[in-house]
């Protein structure tokens, strides 16, 4: 646990070396080499220096690590007897005069490289690839040759590590600045490396392993760091330098990283080297993950399908056709289901990972050319309760603030999402928010990593069980309540309905010891933790998945709002309720009007001014009712009435809940039409496949998050010869409905002109201002990073009752377990994308987590076969005994296909949004013995062989 004597060194330290050390409000005019500058008192010199044009040689320093003075290469001379002293860690005062120059430095810093190259190769390929900051320093300080070596103390002839999958360390190449360390333990937060002996005896250590086998997440911050070639992507090592680079945004989570894209060659010949993260990227700022900087590989994976294919039954062979041939079958196949089973009949799925343009054009198509509102979006099968939820408190469908607002939280309650493994660019803010001192509260069954980690632990951990979110929401407003913790003013001045929502919180029957049997949670420990949260100062909310794939979603959110609201945590930095998002387009697709009761902006259909705006430009009458959700389409396909589905980058057989319902409702369709990178597990039940694009290949905008729109832009041509955006209004043009544009920029400018909290942007405005955050309007045209200043969305909060209504899925004797799902951090989703990796490296097969009280009493040990089954389903996986999770719980991921993890999930949904509860699902665990799979026709082996990248057919456990 981190002393509060160490959190506070820590947060003096985490400071880059632009960063005053000394805080003061005063200037400080300096002299460097004769030119004058004015700076902060305290800002560093080395950085004062590069205000005025005049680079400083240095090694341990970088723009985004803290003041280390270790390398003494950026050594100055500073008049009045002060000496030579490193200007990394050199604060400016005021009157100072500083020479860069003089004989006596260059003679110091010459003396210090030579120490540096005696201990370095010289054939070093870093040197040969211009990729080693010191040679060019070495350049720079005149030393061309050693004067000395240094026998029996050199490590030159040390073994390259080349463990892990995406880059090598030479340690013959190291020269132990620390950099590495340091971006390990201040950006990353994982503390996976360390400096081992003294002297020329000095190592950089992972953990004592090597790479693979050491805590090391592969994040690249140590790579990017790096000044030499001793981390080096093996990309790099492959292929060479990169020639160009395109700025971009990232296409796994909700963060919505920027990077830049280096590749070699143009058009057609574009080869992508290395994705190094941007530095002034809004939502990053220069760190990345092991997917976002590494797991791209995917874009140019054999298995992408890169032309149109189309079969007459799903037991036919494909068979490839051009793209007008397969826009025709699309077209004529839409129309003839519609004139024999109505306008009803057929429907579009929209993509959390495809482009805002993109995803704005489908459900356009669907309104416009399909004549109904049967659209609907991934999005409502993770975050639609995010959207009900808070749009009925605040009257906006969105978080409350920018990530950057961590940084001013002094209590974090962390409800039902694991950011280290879904999130870990923001986990690693978090990180280091927490090594500051603040402190957090985790609710959440299993033990995640921010309970306890390196520098990190958690001062409340509240295992609730799955399915009582609402219960353990409301104890712990009932203490705030009752306990007079909550903030009148606030309450008085800026919410509704506080009469009747305080006279229902205050109940005994919702009191941490009558709540406790249901929550799994201590009162105590309860009582404490709603305390903390209340005391603040500044509190914020994080929450994911775990939070709304219940079937009290939608109340859940209002439970969080309401925590909010109670003790004034709105309105400025560091406070808010911030959902965190799964995919990287999940606030966009929903923005987008994507689902089929909301047009863009979540206006809702049956507003007549709404439709009229839409009807005015698009020249065609919309349906005032709300269409068909995705569950209502597949009840519908059974039933007869629903035959034709667009799916736009949604593997909808391998991530909706009830497999075997999915995969029924697909089987009864006439025309399924799939538009994906790979041959999916959808692709199996469709028509027609429609290639689509890679995030390499796609010009547009994703929304992360924190409502920020990145732009994302070509790095290449499109491999398969259309934009996506193209070809949905080539569908729709042949269906009768001319839609076209000349760019994404012009759907932009569309969505603008119809989407009041987009009004103010623009590709020109987001390429010259890097990124905004909705609402940009004429009242914030540079974009709204807090939500809800001085008054909320709707005008006064709205404070609800929020009443506990139990799952009905809860165990039984025969499904005495539960099991929840989530997420790991080498894979995403349902893998299409990293399982065709290295990352698949450390994560192969997705496993069952299951307690050893639990383990025991069904005799299973840890890497035994089991099977996993509900009364809907089955499958099996492999066991790992662990305490993460509590007795009566179970764990897993849903990575791969060839585990089919949402065999076993249920129907039941949330019952304002139908976001399935894939949290909470009865089940038995039993070991798989040799005589059940003879009987079940399995060889041994079979249940931990994963899938083949690019299989597409599921080969069930």
């Amino acid at each position: 646990m981190t002393t509060t004597d160490e959190s506070a060194r820590i947060a003096e330290e985490e400071t880059d070396y632009g960063t005053p050390r000394v805080q003061s409000p005063d200037s400080a005019t300096v002299s460097i080499d004769g030119r004058e500058v004015t700076v902060p008192a305290g800002t560093s010199v080395l950085r004062a220096a590069a205000e005025v044009g005049i680079e400083i040689p240095k090694l341990c320093a970088t723009d985004s690590l803290k003041a280390f003075g270790s390398c003494r290469l950026c050594l100055v001379e500073v008049e009045g007897g002060k000496g030579t002293p490193a200007s990394c860690t050199t604060p400016c005062t005021d009157g100072m005069v500083v020479s860069t120059t003089t004989e006596q430095v260059r003679d110091l810093r010459r003396g210090v490289m030579e120490l540096y190259l005696s201990d370095h190769p010289t054939d070093c390929d870093g040197c040969a690839r211009g990729n080693c900051e010191m040679q060019k320093w070495a350049r720079e300080t005149g030393v061309a040759e050693v004067r000395y070596g240094l026998d029996g103390a050199s490590h030159l002839d040390e073994h390259t590590d080349h463990s892990n999958p995406y880059f090598d360390y030479d340690p013959a190449a190291c020269i132990v600045c620390s950099r590495c360390v340091r971006a390990c333990s201040e950006t990353q937060g994982t503390f996976a490396l360390t400096v081992d002996g003294r002297g020329f005896d000095s190592r950089i250590s992972a953990g004592g392993t090597d790479f693979l086998g050491s805590e090391c997440v592969s994040c690249g911050a140590c790579v990017q760091a790096c000044p030499t070639d001793a981390l080096t992507e093996k990309s790099v090592v492959q292929l060479g330098m990169p020639t160009r680079s395109v700025v971009t945004t990232c296409a796994y989570c909700g963060v919505g990283c920027s990077f830049k894209a280096e590749v070699q060659g143009s058009g057609e010949d574009t080869r992508v080297v290395r994705m190094t993260p941007w530095k002034d990227g809004g939502a990053n700022e220069g760190h990345s993950c092991v997917k976002g900087r590494f797991a791209y590989g995917y874009a140019a994976h054999d298995d992408r399908q890169l032309e149109p294919m189309v079969r007459d039954t799903i037991d036919d062979p494909w068979r490839v056709v051009s793209w007008d041939e397969a826009i025709e079958r699309v077209a004529t196949g839409f129309r003839a289901i519609q004139e024999t089973y109505g306008v009803g009949s057929i429907g579009g799925i929209s993509s959390s990972r495809c482009t805002n343009e993109e995803v704005y054009v489908v459900q356009k198509m669907v309104r416009a050319a399909f004549g109904n509102n049967n659209v609907d979006t991934c999005a409502r099968v993770c975050h639609s309760p995010t959207g009900y939820g808070l749009n009925h408190a605040f009257g906006t469908s969105a978080g409350t603030q920018d990530f950057k607002s961590v940084e001013q939280a002094d209590v974090m309650l962390l409800i039902g999402a694991n950011p280290t493994d879904a999130h870990p660019v923001f986990a690693s803010r978090m990180k280091k928010r927490l090594r500051a001192g603040a402190r957090i509260i985790v609710a959440d069954p299993r033990r995640i990593d921010l309970v306890r980690s390196p520098h990190v632990e958690a001062a409340h951990h509240l295992p609730v069980r799955p399915g009582t979110n609402v219960a353990f929401v409301n104890a712990m407003a009932h203490v705030i309540v009752t306990e007079g913790l909550h903030d009148e003013e606030f309450v008085r001045s800026r919410t509704e309905g506080a009469d009747g929502y305080l006279e229902f919180i205050a109940r005994p029957e919702h009191s941490p010891e009558a709540t406790e049997g249901e929550t799994g949670i201590p009162a105590a420990d309860l009582r404490a933790a709603a305390r903390l949260y209340a005391a603040g100062p500044n509190s914020a909310i994080y929450y994911g998945l775990g939070v709304t794939e219940h079937s009290q979603g939608s109340t859940m959110v209002m439970g969080m709002a309401n925590l909010a609201m109670l003790t004034g945590n709105l309105g400025r930095e560091g406070v808010g309720v911030n959902p965190l998002r799964g995919q990287n387009n999940v606030q966009g697709s929903c923005d987008m009007g994507s689902f089929p009761h909301e047009l863009p902006g979540y206006r809702h259909v049956s507003r007549p001014e709404v439709r009229a705006i839409y009807e005015s430009l698009w020249g065609v009458t919309i349906q005032p009712e709300p269409g068909l959700r995705i569950p209502n389409m597949f009840d519908s396909a059974i039933g007869g009435s629903f035959l034709g589905l667009y799916v736009q980058g949604e593997d909808i057989a391998q991530s909706d809940p009830n497999t075997q319902h999915v995969e029924a409702a697909l089987r009864s369709m006439e025309l399924v039409v799939v538009q994906d990178l790979f041959l999916n597990e959808t692709a199996r039940f469709a028509h027609v496949f429609l290639p689509g694009t890679s995030f390499l290949e796609k010009d547009g905008t994703f929304t992360n998050a924190e409502r920020r729109l990145n732009r994302v832009r070509p790095v290449m041509p499109s491999r398969v010869g259309r934009d996506e955006w193209q070809v949905v209004g080539d569908i729709a043009t042949a269906m009768g409905y001319p839609m076209s544009y000349g760019s994404p920029a012009e759907i932009m400018d569309e969505i603008a002109a119809t989407t009041p909290t987009f009004a103010g942007v623009s590709f020109a405005r987001l390429d010259a201002e890097g990124s905004m955050q909705w609402p940009v309007t004429d009242a914030a045209p540079h974009g709204t990073p807090t939500m809800h200043v001085g008054e909320f969305v709707r005008g006064l909060g709205q404070l609800t009752p929020t009443v506990y209504v139990p799952t009905t899925e809860r165990a039984n004797r025969r499904f005495p377990l539960v099991l929840t799902t989530g997420r790991i951090l080498s894979q995403y989703n349902v893998g299409a994308q990293t399982r065709r990796t290295p990352n698949s490296t450390w994560h192969p097969e997705d496993v069952l987590e299951i307690h050893p009280s639990d383990a025991e009493l069904r005799g299973i040990s840890d890497g035994d076969v089991v099977e996993l089954s509900s009364r809907v389903g089955a499958t099996r996986l492999t066991a790992v005994v662990s305490e993460r999770m509590p007795a009566g719980v179970v764990y897993t991921t849903f990575h791969h296909p060839v585990t089919g993890a949402n065999v076993v999930t249920t129907e039941n949904s949330d019952w304002a949004t139908n976001c399935p509860e894939y949290k909470v699902t009865a089940v038995q665990v039993a070991v798989v013995t040799e005589a059940s799979r003879a009987r079940a026709g399995a060889a041994p082996e079979a249940a931990s062989t994963p899938m083949p990248a690019g299989a597409g057919v599921r080969h069930r456990r």
